[in-house]
């Protein structure tokens, strides 16, 4: 799955780079797994700009994911892998022995034809799915719940994975992609293998076009901006502000803890910092 370059024909295209989307088998999804989105541009339930920077972008259908993975003991296979423009990994039509569709995050190496299947006595590969208790030590998983039943939450994203490195009790150990050690209950459901599409992070946009594509807008450096519009912009020249680094609103930035959620730092047995 290498990625794509261009001829430098245009300063444009002399660093930008795609996916080949070589593992691509299908390219239209399920209609009965898709539902709309309707962009906010940035705006909460009030209709106020939240997040700046935000609007346009092409329009998509997203893709429902079954992050539970509660059709326990049905095999199934894969059908297709296709192209989810709402996630950085790729996904995999799975077709049940009992006629139902899911899709699923595709894991690294899957192919179709695989077999998939959810159970706690389940072969440890790729795609299969089983509680923590079941998984041995060492083994890659992703898709992890926090709590169980409630669905996966963490290592979603492409080349995502977490390494389970003890089990004591009614809890696991796992290392996160983060490189924080956090205590999770073995009943929690995981998915073996890594997340696909591993060259995701060496893709380079390459265009201002191609971000409004994403539905990224042009973000403005605040002291490139005028006194009026944030207050580290104006003076003479080229010029760093002459203060600290603030918002737009003048509360200081850059330094300080952003990490709130108290309640359940009792979980984290090595924080991804030390």
């Amino acid at each position: 799955m290498p990625l794509k370059t261009f001829r430098p024909v245009t300063p444009t295209l002399r660093y930008k780079t795609v996916s080949d989307f070589a593992e691509i088998t299908k390219d239209k999804p399920v209609k009965s797994l898709t539902e709309p989105i309707r962009e906010k541009g940035g705006r909460n339930n009030q209709g106020r700009v939240t997040m700046r920077y935000r609007g346009g972008g092409h329009k998509r259908r997203y893709r429902i994911v079954d992050f539970r993975r509660d059709k326990a003991g049905i095999p199934a296979k894969v059908a297709s892998i296709e192209y989810d423009p709402n996630r950085s990994a790729r996904v995999a039509l799975l077709n049940y022995v009992d006629g139902d569709r899911r899709y699923m995050v595709a894991p690294l190496g899957i192919k179709v034809g695989d077999k998939i299947v959810t159970a706690p006595d389940a072969d440890v590969r790729p795609g299969n799915a089983m509680p923590l208790k079941s998984v041995p030590l060492g083994t890659a998983v992703h898709s992890v719940e926090l709590f169980p039943g409630r669905g996966a939450r963490v290592a979603r994203a492409a080349g995502a994975q977490c390494q389970l490195l003890a089990k004591e009790g009614d809890y696991a150990q796992l290392r996160l992609p983060s490189g924080e050690v956090r205590k999770f209950h073995i009943q929690c459901q995981c998915v073996i293998g890594q997340v696909g599409n591993l060259e995701h992070e060496n893709v380079v946009i390459g265009k201002a076009g191609r971000s409004r594509w994403l539905g990224i807008r042009p973000h403005v450096r605040g002291v490139a901006k005028n006194p009026v519009d944030h207050p580290m912009g104006g003076g003479e020249g080229k010029s760093s502000g002459g203060r600290h680094p603030c918002t737009p609103w003048g509360k200081p930035t850059k330094g300080y803890k952003t990490r709130r959620n108290k309640a359940s730092a009792k979980w984290i047995v090595r924080r991804r910092k030390k």
